[in-house]
């Protein structure tokens, strides 16, 4: 028996949602071509019968489906590095000549109409700041522009949040139309990575599990989690070479990227998995019991999704992001959990088709560090830079293989979340050494193997 559609799971994007997505709440944000999104790629057959991904205008009637269900081998996207969607001078400048000052003024007679509460004004402003700082490091001649425009179209996203709160279900699909926030996303994070210090480890793989997910295989990325950006570093480095991974992942995610203001915008652009970290689960010992039951629900969707095959999670079993060491200073991957990580392979042995589990390894924490302590409020400052990232995989790890000599079911989960872990760090120390070192594609070993994809 096939699953459902995955829209039909949990409801798709919210039609609702999306609507009032549509309605810019500023006038002088109104038109599609201020929001500068990039086109949402669609998969079209030319004459000799391949597939090849396409950039769709932004806001353009018509079109068709959203492309397979599985990626198509080969498929390339049709601007390179997102050159065609952040080109400036925005066209909005030119005919409203806004400028830095009047975006700050336009924050604060939002505020003082009541429009915007006071914590997300004052933090919009201090991204802004913040934000145009980072931009202006990249040496791009339109990135005063790009800076701009990108600050425009989240300000006003977090202004009609406010007045139209979003909430997220259980499993959300990105929303990409008719405003399409996983481009928004893409765009905004683009300019804040050096793509020149940059690097991918053993890109073949997500070749190979591309491969799988063609076969209705599942596949789950057990990764560290550094900052609210990481899907987009994810997306940003693997763009080029396998689009369809980009597009389709989905993240298991944690409460705040979708209830912080300046950070839902962003979230709404990812397909999420929305569940209460353990790390939160105690912060208010009254919402305790609603945060088990809402846990619940986000699992049988997971379970739902893993039954209907080709699905691609990324989740973090240390149940958050990665902090330096007080002592030291020194940035490390956060052990995992062996429950977190317990739970997800049952979940994909569970789901009756064949899974693979692959340890993923992220370094991005200098584009924007989390707060150097666990916060229990929301709506936390964000320091933000220009820097070389990097993202590595290595090869699938088989709970079978790594167990097999163990003497009971405990020892063999622990064991199991050990490696993973090992494997982790020993990819986040290749990347920090080749971006942090200047040793670059020299600081390999025998199982990883560095490049730049873009290129």
């Amino acid at each position: 028996m096939h699953a459902p559609p995955l829209v039909a799971l949990a409801g798709g994007a919210c039609p609702g949602a999306a609507a009032a997505a549509a309605a810019s709440p500023l006038p002088w944000l109104a038109s599609p071509r201020a929001a500068i999104l990039a086109a949402p790629a669609r998969l079209l057959r030319s004459r000799r019968g391949a597939l090849r991904l396409e950039a769709k205008a932004a806001w353009r009637a018509g079109g068709g489906g959203r492309g397979p269900r599985v990626p198509a081998k080969g498929a390339v996207l049709a601007s390179y590095m997102g050159a065609e969607e952040v080109v400036g001078p925005s066209p909005l400048l030119d005919e409203e000549g806004l400028d830095d000052e009047e975006l700050i003024l336009h924050i604060r007679k939002e505020l003082e109409e009541g429009n915007l509460p006071a914590d997300v004004a004052s933090n919009l402003e201090e991204l802004y700041y913040n934000y145009k700082n980072a931009v202006l490091q990249t040496g791009d001649p339109n990135a005063y522009e790009i800076m701009l425009s990108n600050m425009m179209a989240l300000f006003d996203r977090v202004l009609l949040d406010v007045q139209n709160p979003f909430t997220f279900p259980p499993y959300h699909k990105a929303i990409r139309e008719p405003f399409d926030y996983y481009m928004f996303g893409q765009n905004y994070i683009r300019p804040l990575v050096d793509f020149r210090n940059s690097y991918v480890g053993n890109i073949s793989l997500f070749h190979d599990m591309e491969e799988k997910l063609r076969q209705g295989h599942n596949v789950v990325l057990m990764s560290n989690h550094q900052t609210e950006a990481d899907p987009a570093i994810i997306a940003l480095l693997l763009e080029k070479s396998n689009p369809w991974i980009c597009e389709n992942i989905v993240y298991v995610a944690g409460d705040r990227v979708v209830t912080d203001l300046l950070c839902k915008p962003f979230s709404m652009g990812r397909n999420l998995i929305c569940v209460y970290s353990k790390k939160h689960m105690n912060d208010y010992p009254e919402l305790i019991e609603m945060k088990r039951k809402s846990n619940t629900r986000s699992l049988k969707e997971m379970a739902l999704l893993l039954r209907g095959g080709s699905q691609l999670i990324w989740i973090a079993p240390s149940g958050g992001r990665d902090r330096p060491d007080p002592s030291t200073g020194e940035w490390y991957p956060a052990p995992f959990d062996s429950s977190s990580v317990d739970n997800m392979r049952r979940l994909l042995e569970h789901a009756g088709v064949p899974g693979h589990i692959y340890p993923l390894s992220l370094l991005c924490y200098e584009v924007m560090p989390p707060p150097q302590q666990v916060e229990k409020e929301i709506g936390e400052q964000r320091v933000i830079s220009f820097h070389g990232v990097g993202l590595s995989v290595t090869e699938e790890i088989k709970y079978g293989d790594i167990t097999a000599h163990t003497k009971n079911a405990d020892e063999g989960r622990e064991l199991f979340t050990d490696t993973l872990y090992s494997s982790v760090v020993n990819q986040y120390n290749v990347l920090k050494s080749a971006i942090f070192r200047d040793r670059g594609a020299a600081a390999l070993n025998t199982a990883i193997s560095l490049s730049q994809p873009w290129r």
